[in-house]
């Protein structure tokens, strides 16, 4: 049998089902794992196990820099300029968004990536 997403062959014991695809054990374990950038819990613990003395990962610190500097930058550009895969940069964004580093926002209906910025709620 072939992967529905990575294509590889799997051997059918070897196979799981997930949202109506046939998936190898790594396509599901992304599928079923995905980072979120909305999670509150995420975001409570990153603010509040920061401090103003860290340094970022060199990876995480290369998004920042390109998200603050072009700003606000769409995810192709990102993608573009760092030589990230789509699924890279997201896994490597929530944890800025949870770090409230970075975010993102719609102008005129195209979500771009912006530094964080806190509102009156927040």
């Amino acid at each position: 049998m072939l992967c529905s997403k990575c294509t590889s062959a799997v051997l059918e014991q070897d196979i799981y089902e997930h949202a109506g695809q046939t998936l190898c054990e790594d396509c599901y374990i992304d599928a079923v794992s995905a980072p979120k950038t909305c999670d509150p819990w995420a975001v409570y613990v990153a603010t509040r196990t920061k401090s103003k003395g860290d340094t970022l990962p060199a990876d995480l610190q290369r998004i920042l820099d390109v998200i603050t500097a072009s700003g606000p930058i769409s995810l192709e550009q990102i993608c573009s300029q760092l030589a990230l895969d789509e699924r890279e940069f997201r896994a490597r964004f929530s944890t800025l968004r949870h770090m409230e580093l970075a975010q993102v926002c719609k102008v005129e209906g195209q979500v771009l990536y912006i530094p964080f910025q806190k509102t009156n709620g927040s």
